[in-house]
């Protein structure tokens, strides 16, 4: 059994945000209490969250593992470690593999491989999903267009590459009634839609990355560590997506975690590939840029990890007596530093690389494992 005592209990399904003990038994978790409620217990092993918060087990929902075909980039092993790393207990690959995840075969290696080495639950996604962009307006396009990419010479694609696509997709889910998920989603416009199409009771969800509610064009440098898709947008657009994670426009925050060899972003900007990595500072980037400037609660933080992504997925997460013990153990005070070359990923490609965080993920437990603990 494992007890992670003296934290601080945020489970928003289950609307508890309190100072509690978690025993874990096995695979499940076996009882919540008042803290020291489990003090008897003489062969539990014990986890002290004082000062922590303890959460369900953060879900990723959207990342690239790499793994089959381009293993010198990602391997289930190395980005389940880096995820672990960065406080998720699950994440779900997206199918741009070599091979092209859309066959059965694919998903077993998939299953099979995260079972033998994987730090985290893994959740294949199969390719019956579409990039929301119009490729006739986003043809050669390395960023987004404006200012900055006229300064730097380099071609941009408008915020409308995105937004089209969105208007179209949400159409498309009023005319059959279906389901529809916008990934990574960065612009004002595409938000609007969104928006809209809820007020309509639609089946329509988002999500949104760390780097576009951190980063906006204007930060874009000649460096590829900060060439990604969608590319970084307008200041307007950043503001309208935090607000949307505050009042509940956006379900949930994804990483997208797009790693890349040095040698593949080592290059020209046009040359470079698409994608940062994501999974480390996620935690930290929505400390300080959401929590940190009052812009939405520690809940609703936990909320756009947890229970957000389990509602996308059709599924339940939060801390309560038979369920997975999948744990996330965070602290909101922790001061580090990212250092990209201490990730266990076998790429570097992030613009954070350097950056002096105040918060950070402090364990990891899966399946009442911990995969990953902060020394």
């Amino acid at each position: 059994m494992l007890l992670i005592k003296n934290g601080r209990v945020i489970d928003p399904a289950s609307k508890t945000d309190a100072a509690m003990d978690v025993l874990l038994d096995g695979e499940l978790v076996k009882e919540l209490g008042a803290p020291g409620k489990f003090a008897a217990l003489k062969d539990a092993e014990i986890f002290d969250a004082v000062g922590m918060i303890v959460a369900p087990g953060f879900i990723d929902l959207h990342v690239h593992l790499r793994e089959p075909g381009q293993e010198s980039s990602e391997t289930i092993e190395t980005g389940t470690k880096s995820a672990a790393r960065g406080g998720f207990t699950a994440v779900c690959c997206m199918p741009n593999t070599k091979p092209v995840h859309d066959n059965a075969s694919i998903t077993r290696f998939i299953v099979d491989k995260a079972r033998m080495v994987g730090a985290t639950r893994v959740w294949p996604i199969g390719a019956a999903s579409q990039h929301s962009e119009d490729v006739s307006l986003a043809a050669g396009a390395v960023m987004r267009e404006g200012v900055t990419s006229t300064r730097l010479g380099l071609r941009g694609m408008p915020a409308a590459a995105e937004s089209v696509c969105v208007a179209r997709d949400v159409q498309l889910a009023q005319l059959t009634r279906g389901r529809l998920h916008v990934a990574h989603l960065s612009a004002k416009g595409s938000l609007e839609q969104v928006r809209a199409a809820k007020a309509q009771g639609l089946r329509v969800t988002c999500e949104v990355t760390p780097h576009h509610f951190t980063l906006i064009d204007e930060d874009v440098r000649y460096d590829s560590r900060f060439k990604m898709n969608p590319p970084l947008a307008a200041r307007e657009d950043r503001e309208a997506l935090i607000a949307g994670l505050a009042d509940g426009a956006v379900d949930v925050i994804a990483t997208d975690h797009a790693p890349h060899e040095p040698a593949l972003k080592d290059v020209e900007f046009d040359r470079a590939p698409f994608g940062i990595l994501g999974f480390e500072t996620a935690i930290a980037l929505t400390l300080e840029q959401l929590v940190q400037t009052r812009k939405i609660s520690l809940a609703r933080m936990v909320e756009l990890f947890t229970t957000g992504p389990a509602r996308v997925l059709g599924m339940e997460r939060k801390v309560a007596a038979g369920q997975p013990a999948d744990v996330t153990i965070f602290s909101t005070t922790h001061e580090w530093t990212y250092n990209v070359n201490d990730s266990p990923s076998k790429s570097r490609n992030s613009p954070f690389d350097g950056r002096t965080f105040k918060g950070a993920p402090m364990a990891t437990i899966v399946a009442g494992r911990i995969k990953y603990r902060r020394q």
